[in-house]
Order: C-alpha cells, then structure tokens, then sequence
C-alpha cells in the first residue's frame, strides 16, 4: 500500500545538522515522511540543491531554515516543478547587505584563527534566541553542541557562501507557501519576513510570538503547528 504521507524535506541552517530539526521529524510523523539532507560537506548553493535532489522523490514538500532558505531557492530556480509545497523559516530572499558581508568577514577571519572551535558560543547566542530563552541551558547547549559538532571548517564554507535574490524564482512557484518566523529574531526581523512576503505574493506569514532566530528549536509546539497547516492546505 502506498503511504500517503508527502516526503518533506527540512533543510538546517548554518552550522546546523539534524538536531535543528528534531520535534519537527518526530512532532510531524504522522503527516508527513521527514528527512533532513547533510548540507555540510558543500561549498556552494548549487552544490547543496543538487545533493537534496538526486536523493528526493520526484516532488516533495520542501522547508528551509535559514541558510536552507536560500538553499530552497536555489532548487525553486532549478527544479521548481518538483516542489508541492515550501515552507520558508528566518531566512532571506536577498543577497547581503555591505554591512552584512562585513559581519561575515570578519567572523569568518576570527574563526580562521587556531585554537578550539566553541561554536555558537554565549555572546553570539544573544542574537540567536529570545532574550527569555537565554537561561535555558538544554536549549542553548543543545544549539552549542551542534555548531561545535559541525565546526570550523564546515562554518568557514557556509558563512561564505555567495547568497543570491530569490524573489524571481519564488514568485514563480505555484504551490502553497508559508513564512514563518520569530517575533524577535535578531538575525532575520520581522520587517524583512513581511517585505519577503510582499515580494513573493506569500499571504501565510506565521509569527512566533516570544521566539528569537532558532524556531525550530526555541518553539517547535507553535512551529508544527505552522507545518501542519501548511501541509493541509490545497495545492493551486
């Protein structure tokens, strides 16, 4: 018998890896088939959005946190009639800003330098979850444990991967699609998700209320709720 559940492919961030995703694969098993593609070992957008194709299904509902949003326009560019649905979580249709790729530069010149990789470490989480997360050890040692777990190397490659705008190629999908955010995520604001949102013609924008840039982990009751919607809706 064939399972009726779509395959949904959920792709991490930076220096993020299956962890990201974990209340989403479990939350979300009885709607819907999760795999989350290693995006580690790639040097570029191109390269990533091939990998999590030659191992999807000829469609497949695609979700892209971050980094993997850009990820995920990069397959709506290159394949978009295999794509039912998207989901697009704190990430970004536009190419950095000059004072962006500065941050990026000079992070990735401090990361360079010898030593131990602390990953994520507690100046940078700040930016990285609601302030009222902060004091949540399981939660930012788990967000911790997986940048140290990915490391320098693979932070150097994905930090300096050369973003692209991607309203073109979303704007051109047809298929249901919802952006989803936190209601104070420093890294990905609010004003750029609903500018996002003009510029696609996406009328499903989710704000996570008291959650910062890692949704997934910070709020995955809210966030598969989200999911779960989306997943129900009707294609166009």
């Amino acid at each position: 018998m064939t399972d009726p559940r779509p395959q949904l492919i959920l792709l991490p961030g930076l220096l993020n890896d299956a962890a990201l995703w974990r209340d989403q694969v479990t939350g979300l098993a009885d709607v819907a088939r999760c795999q989350v593609p290693d995006l580690a070992p790639f040097a570029t957008l191109p390269e990533m959005a091939a990998s999590v194709l030659a191992q999807a299904e000829p469609t497949f509902a695609l979700a892209g946190f971050s980094m993997g949003g850009y990820v995920a326009q990069e397959i709506a560019r290159i394949a978009p009639q295999r794509i039912e649905r998207l989901a697009l979580l704190d990430t970004s249709i536009r190419v950095d800003t000059p004072e962006r790729a500065a941050q990026r530069k000079a992070l990735n010149k401090a990361a360079a330098k010898g030593g131990t990789f602390l990953g994520i470490g507690q100046a940078i989480m700040k930016s990285y979850v609601d302030a009222s997360r902060l004091d949540d050890a399981d939660l930012t040692g788990r967000i911790v444990a997986m940048t140290q777990r990915l490391g320098r190397e693979v932070f150097l490659r994905q930090n300096s991967l050369e973003r692209e705008d991607g309203a073109a190629a979303l704007r051109a999908l047809r298929c249901p699609i919802v952006i989803i955010c936190g209601e104070n995520d420093a890294i990905t604001p609010l004003a750029g998700q609903r500018e996002m949102a003009s510029a696609i013609g996406c009328s499903h924008l989710v704000v996570i209320p008291h959650a910062g840039h890692m949704t997934p982990m910070e709020a995955p009751g809210p966030v598969n709720g989200a999911l779960r919607h989306w997943l129900a809706r009707e294609k166009r």
